[in-house]
């Protein structure tokens, strides 16, 4: 009889802690309903960004010398790098070719690294104000 009694025991244990492992586990999923005009008013936001004043903002500078090899430098900066423009700027005496608008540190030193590959002499740097 113990041993029957110790048999039912168990085997009751058993089912318990089995059934509550299934009665505890959820599963389920998340459907996020957003208004499509959302992705477009992103878009025009980071548009209107990038026309901010640049003081509080990071560049890069690609070349500084003179304007035919600044033109040359802002040329093939163009045609290897479509995702930021490069600009061309005069500081006196020299030209000079600025790259992207990042806002944060890491950002430029992610654009940084892609772009040293071809100008080894890039920098980042914030304009003055």
């Amino acid at each position: 009889m113990k041993s029957l009694n110790l048999k039912i025991s168990t085997l009751s244990i058993l089912t318990f802690i089995i059934t509550t492992g299934y009665c505890f586990s959820q599963q389920g999923s998340v459907v996020v309903n957003q208004d499509k005009k959302i992705t477009t008013l992103l878009e025009v936001k980071k548009e209107m960004n990038k026309n901010e004043p640049d003081s509080d903002r990071y560049k890069i500078q690609i070349y500084s010398g003179n304007r035919s090899s600044a033109e040359s430098a802002q040329r093939e900066f163009n045609s290897n790098f479509t995702d930021w423009k490069a600009t061309l700027e005069y500081e006196t005496p020299n030209f000079k070719i600025w790259a992207g608008n990042y806002r944060t540190r890491l950002e430029a030193d992610r654009a940084l690294k892609k772009i040293k590959n071809k100008f080894p002499a890039a920098f980042i740097f914030r304009p003055k104000k």
